[in-house]
């Protein structure tokens, strides 16, 4: 992959086309307008510290291993447990924004059949298109890294061309505009909650889980060139491009609101469809639905991919259950075919609870936010703890790396704790944030069976081959 394809890859799965609308609904009913249009940059600017940090330990250790590899490398002690329990987060955290972006589409998608009339928009239903989307999406990685590389590099201008489609047309067609006091000033809560700053922490989770994914630039290392520069710039970049351009899509559809109880309630489940359609109009509002949907299916594609080779690497090292099937490497197209399908079943399982679930997207969105973000800053403390004796990279932050490294952990610990509370009251069966139950699973068995053998013979993150090997798979990649 050139250093473009490296930051496409981020780029789709941040996917502001796919998070930012996904829970544009969760947005408005905690906090509304106001947090929508302001909590993005605030998170925006918080992720960046964040993605620096990450940037910083990518430029020093190009490989797809990534974030758990890293822990092992800068650990002072304990190396294989600082690396496992990374990677068990990590993959956790992976399987859950998959699962996420396609639920998302399979919403948009039933959305837009059923205005058609063609596919009631049930729960039923849209799980059954999230599976579709998936085994979609698995097809496509299995095809190979060139097909996955042109299509990211395509779905960076579509997300750009439709953003700005999006928003001309939500600014020109519709005959009536919100005020700017209400687009930039204006709470609304519809939780059951009472506490105003309780709520408005919760609308957080619409910007935070947007911003994830971007670790995708450091699992594709391995088939970068210049990785040690082109991994920390795709990184970076793909969040200063997602802060700025989703900032302009959110406040362009909270100007286009015509009737804010109306689209919040709609029958598609979908507020942001509805707005679409108030505002343009149907035909035009099924066109702006189109480009979203097809935004989405790009930015799944590309979750696919980037968990498919961090569970390639984890497996790798035995770190999960039937290692030795996932890492496997498909001989003609040189990659992880089986990981993939693990990837794409994995998300497929965490989205079944929306089935007697109402609140389970917006749970799911936590565990990716909690598992992701937890992996990603703890190479950030154990650089930290290393202080002047970290060996830098080409790419680094010179001075400024400390007080950064410093924000970035203590941000992840608030949002770690927050994502985790109940986001609806009363809480009851169906209202139940399952997120930290799902988590303390995973880890918890991740735990058990390191204390029970892993701790034997898990020594940390193996090298991929000799340059020899490395080399002879680049001269197949080339045939393909």
């Amino acid at each position: 992959m050139s250093g473009f394809s490296n930051f496409a890859v981020s780029f789709t799965i941040i996917s502001i086309l796919s998070g930012c609308l996904t829970l544009y609904g969760y947005g408005m009913i905690t906090g509304g307008p106001v947090l929508i249009v302001w909590g993005w940059p605030f998170v925006g600017l918080m992720t960046l510290l964040v993605g620096l940090s990450m940037a910083e330990v990518c430029s020093s250790f190009p490989t797809a291993g990534g974030l758990y590899y890293w822990a092992a490398k800068l650990a002072p002690s304990h190396g294989p447990l600082w690396s496992w329990f990374t990677g068990w987060f990590n993959f956790i955290g992976q399987v859950a924004v998959t699962a996420g972006i396609d639920f998302g589409a399979a919403q948009f998608l039933n959305a837009l059949l059923d205005i058609q009339g063609w596919f009631t928009a049930t729960p039923g239903h849209t799980v059954l298109l999230f599976g579709l989307i998936l085994v979609l999406h698995g097809a496509l990685n299995t095809f190979g890294v060139r097909l996955v590389a042109l299509l990211n590099n395509i779905s960076v201008w579509w997300h750009v061309v439709g953003v700005l489609l999006i928003v001309g047309a939500l600014a020109i067609a519709p005959a009536h505009h919100q005020s700017t006091s209400f687009v930039f000033t204006h709470f609304a809560n519809t939780t059951g909650w009472h506490s105003t700053l309780y709520v408005a922490a919760l609308g957080l989770l619409l910007a935070q889980y947007t911003f994830t994914g971007y670790d995708a630039s450091a699992h594709m290392t391995e088939e970068t060139h210049d990785a040690a520069r082109s991994g920390p710039r795709g990184i970076v970049m793909s969040i200063v491009v997602s802060l700025l351009a989703g900032w302009v899509l959110l406040i362009g559809i909270t100007y286009a609101i015509q009737n804010y109880a109306g689209e919040l309630g709609s029958s598609t489940g979908v507020p942001p469809a509805q707005i679409f359609i108030d505002a343009v109009g149907a035909t035009g509002g099924k066109l702006l639905l189109l480009v979203v949907i097809g935004a989405q299916l790009f930015c799944g594609m590309s979750s696919v991919t980037a968990n498919s080779r961090m569970i390639y690497a984890f497996s790798r090292d035995g770190a999960l259950p039937g290692s030795a099937l996932w890492h496997r490497i498909n001989g003609r197209t040189r990659t992880p075919t089986n990981a993939v399908w693990l990837a794409a079943a994995g998300a497929f399982v965490l989205g079944l609870p929306y089935l007697w679930n109402a609140t389970a997207y917006a749970a799911v969105t936590s565990i990716a936010v909690i598992g992701l973000y937890i992996a990603y800053v703890i190479p950030t403390f154990l650089r930290l703890r290393q202080g002047d004796a970290f060996q830098r990279g080409p790419w680094h932050l010179g001075r400024w790396s400390g007080i950064v490294g410093v924000l970035a952990v203590g941000w992840v610990v608030i949002i770690t704790v927050l994502f985790m509370l109940p986001q609806a009251s009363p809480v009851t069966v169906h209202t139940f944030n399952y997120a930290p139950i799902a988590v303390v699973a995973v880890i918890g068995f991740a735990g058990i069976w390191w204390a029970a053998s892993a701790r034997e013979w898990f020594t940390g993150p193996k090298v991929q081959g000799t340059a020899e090997e490395l080399a002879a798979v680049e001269r197949d990649l080339g045939t393909v």
